[in-house]
């Protein structure tokens, strides 16, 4: 018959507060009574090897003494002085294993277990480090800590504040067994500890560390001389500090990754600001703290305190899996080991006064004990060398000597004229163009400015903000009373010039473009990359917005509305992006060429993109700082991880209106100069309805690639997926024919941005000949 399993189950669970052993000295006549009822009313698993510490002991009193086997009988019996063996010292019985110990007692035991610290700790140092404190918060790696210093007797008291029960999927890194499966986790270690030393002193704070008795636990029965951060919550890792620097208590703390280690001495500096001075610009008010609820809340706090900089490789991989492959950020045993070691050695070293630093310190093993063997890392390919004057005005010369004479214009309106066409969008905010006037002539010359490469196939991408440029030009020229012809490159000899632009004078008032009161808008057309509302747009307006598309020779518009059609594209931009992030040459141009970390950095380079103007919010934030290191986004592309990264993407195409694919008749270069001009008469006419416009064409570059012979340099993981989304796009937007699809955007309604990218200044992209 099988045993009601649940019962003793539920019996043997309350055994689970029980974690100081029982002690028994038998020259007590009550004590001697309880343990003799004891061995009578329970099994117990008795050890009796004190014939052998007395061994030991008298040993290590007399290292030069040179005893023999055949000494210690009578040395021993000697040193018991009458009294019977089975009651000299202590019987120490732990209730949890019912295992009965007899041991020297607490002076001896004391002695004999720390003989082999001298004289790395000698006896004086060893009665300084008996009298200290130790308060340990967080129980994973406080866990070693604590086991350590009990170990080494690197103090006298350990103050054990932890409010959770040990899970299975701790045992990779907390030393216990099984059977403690559900035990609190502070009396998981209360017990190890007992069990090494049962003389020494644990008391056990199982609701954690909270504002109501921080104070008791960093006062009560003698303040503490040292405290060890290692929880989990941001504002229990401030709080602590915050009353540890007032009572001058030292924090220490151990991060388990890379050895990064914390000391701050608020001892002998209680003036110095927590955490280094790194939170210094947030307000550290324990009733702000203790409601920080979401991520983005904590982030500023935790960034400060993680060291986002300097994570090791897989850890930084590792936290853009959080929540997605992984629960909680990983740890080790090996780290955690290591962490119990380099903070009860520091510990002991404070106690001491041998070391009084305060700052953060790393004892990477990695760094130290080194893999030397070299490294495969992407190199980047050069961009083209710039244009020089000298080389412009030449090409453009040979140009006018093919053309026919043209009018000349102003200086001032040749200014006008580029000033309007460099606000055109480029791909990365690039910028590619460079501009010359000569012989009547403004010439156009596609300049490699090294932001894109890999992402400008064919320089298509290069091509449509060309062919936007010229848009606004054209526009502009018209608003100003002048009607352009634009002569289509490139020249023999020279693939960089794109295009010769002459002017005449238009009758009266006469607009040449149908669109022309679009230049009104050129300074109002920003990318918009926020979240929209999801608000129809009016039939009108996509009326509008067709109209304006078609009025391009041999442009087209195909728009998709539907929620569930907006939806299928959401998951394809996604996985696109997420791949542009993990392949190493669209990873090395976006964070690396393309992206602007502050505004400082954006001010002085005047192309890229700010990260600021991608909306996107903190906790996004460091996801990309995170796989901004090459070799974390190696690791999450040999993971084929990384789902995380396509999060930010899905969620702004799911809040759109509509999605609006440009199409061509093929994928020439001229096919992609018109596109981009038909891309900015649509932007320019949605900026006219306060529509907003964010270009999405990481799917159309990647397939373009990937449909050439270029795709040598992707894994086969990739190619494979490249082809299902192929595949599951060709379902979204079947071509015709030989239809060449140039330009993929979102459309949205919602909050226009703060600003637009910023653009080079007009002398460096304008010369005169």
């Amino acid at each position: 018959m099988i045993p009601d399993i649940a019962l003793l189950s539920e019996e043997n669970r309350r055994m689970n507060d029980v974690h100081t052993p029982v002690f028994f000295r038998l020259s007590d006549t009550t004590q001697k009574k309880n343990f003799l009822a004891l061995i009578e009313s329970s099994k117990v698993w008795l050890s009796d090897e004190i014939s052998d510490q007395l061994k030991e002991l008298i040993k290590s009193r007399n290292p030069s003494a040179g005893y023999t086997a055949k000494d210690f009988p009578g040395l021993i019996e000697q040193h018991l002085n009458g009294c019977p063996p089975e009651e000299y010292g202590v019987w120490v019985y732990y209730p949890w294993s019912g295992r009965l110990v007899h041991l020297l007692d607490e002076d001896e035991f004391v002695e004999l277990r720390t003989s082999a610290n001298r004289n790395k700790i000698t006896m004086a140092e060893r009665n300084v480090l008996a009298a200290k404190k130790v308060g340990v918060i967080g129980l994973s790696v406080g866990q070693s800590v604590s086991v350590t210093l009990a170990l080494e007797r690197g103090c006298g008291e350990l103050r054990l504040a932890d409010f959770d029960t040990l899970e299975l999927n701790n045992l990779n890194r907390i030393r216990t067994g099984v059977h403690n499966l559900g035990l609190l986790k502070a009396y998981s270690v209360a017990r190890e500890i007992a069990e090494i030393d049962p003389f020494f002193k644990v008391v056990c704070y199982t609701e954690g560390i909270n504002e109501n008795n921080i104070s008791h636990f960093l006062d009560h029965g003698g303040r503490l001389d040292m405290v060890i951060d290692e929880c989990d919550s941001v504002d229990i890792k401030i709080l602590c500090r915050i009353k540890a620097r007032e009572l001058h208590i030292p924090v220490l703390m151990e991060a388990s990754d890379r050895g990064t280690f914390d000391v701050e001495r608020f001892d002998l500096h209680p003036d110095r600001p927590i955490m280094h001075g790194w939170l210094e610009h947030l307000q550290l008010d324990f009733e702000v703290l203790k409601n920080l609820k979401t991520n983005e809340e904590k982030v500023p706090y935790m960034l400060p305190i993680s060291g986002l900089e300097t994570l090791s490789t897989r850890m930084r991989a590792s936290m853009v899996e959080l929540r997605s492959t992984i629960t909680t950020w990983p740890q080790l045993a090996t780290a955690v080991t290591l962490g119990g070691a380099l903070a009860a050695d520091t510990c002991r070293r404070i106690f001491l006064d041998q070391f009084t630093g305060s700052g953060r310190y790393f004892i990477d093993l990695e760094t130290l004990i080194p893999d030397t063997r070299p490294r495969e890392s992407y190199v980047p390919v050069g961009p083209r060398p710039r244009l020089n004057l000298a080389e412009i005005d030449a090409v453009s010369a040979k140009a006018a000597a093919i053309l026919s004479s043209a009018v000349p214009i102003s200086t001032q309106l040749v200014e006008t004229l580029v000033a309007a066409a460099i606000k055109a969008p480029s791909a990365g905010n690039a910028q590619p163009w460079k501009w010359h006037y000569s012989h009547g002539y403004l010439f156009l010359f596609h300049e490699d400015t090294g932001i894109i490469s890999f992402g400008d196939p064919g320089g298509c991408a290069s091509q449509l903000a060309l062919g936007a440029a010229l848009e606004n030009l054209e526009l502009t020229a018209g608003q100003n009373g002048f009607n352009t012809h634009t002569q289509f490159f490139p020249l023999a000899g020279h693939d960089q010039l794109v295009a010769a632009v002459s002017f005449t004078p238009a009758a009266g008032d006469h607009m040449p473009a149908n669109y022309a009161d679009l230049a009104d808008f050129i300074d109002a057309r920003v990318t918009n990359r926020n979240p929209g509302t999801r608000e129809p747009i009016l039939p009108e307006m996509v009326a509008s917005l067709s109209d304006a598309v078609s009025s391009v020779a041999g442009a087209g518009l195909i728009l998709k509305t539907s929620p569930d059609d907006i939806h299928q594209f959401a998951g394809i931009f996604g996985q696109s992006e997420r791949l542009k992030l993990l392949n190493p040459a669209s990873h090395y141009e976006f964070f690396e060429k393309e992206l602007r970390w502050t505004d400082q950095e954006a001010g002085q380079a005047n192309d890229g993109i700010s990260i600021r103007s991608l909306a996107i919010s903190g906790q996004e934030e460091i996801l990309l700082k995170m796989v901004r290191n090459p070799e974390a986004a190696k690791l999450l592309a040999e993971w084929k991880a990384g789902r995380a990264l396509e999060f930010t993407a899905r969620k702004y195409i799911a809040t759109s209106s509509a999605i609006a694919l440009i199409t061509m008749p093929g994928y020439t270069a001229l096919d992609f100069l018109n596109g981009g001009k038909a891309a900015q008469r649509m932007w320019l006419t949605a900026a006219k309805n306060k529509i907003g416009l964010q270009p999405v064409m990481s799917p159309l570059l990647y397939w373009r690639r990937h449909h050439t012979s270029a795709v040598l340099d992707l894994p086969d993981f990739v190619l494979q997926e490249l082809k299902e989304l192929d595949a599951r796009f060709a379902q979204l937007f079947p071509a015709v024919g030989g239809q060449g699809f140039v330009f993929l955007c979102r459309l949205t309604t919602g909050p226009k941005p703060a600003a637009g990218s910023l653009r080079r200044p007009l002398q460096d992209v304008l010369s005169f000949a």
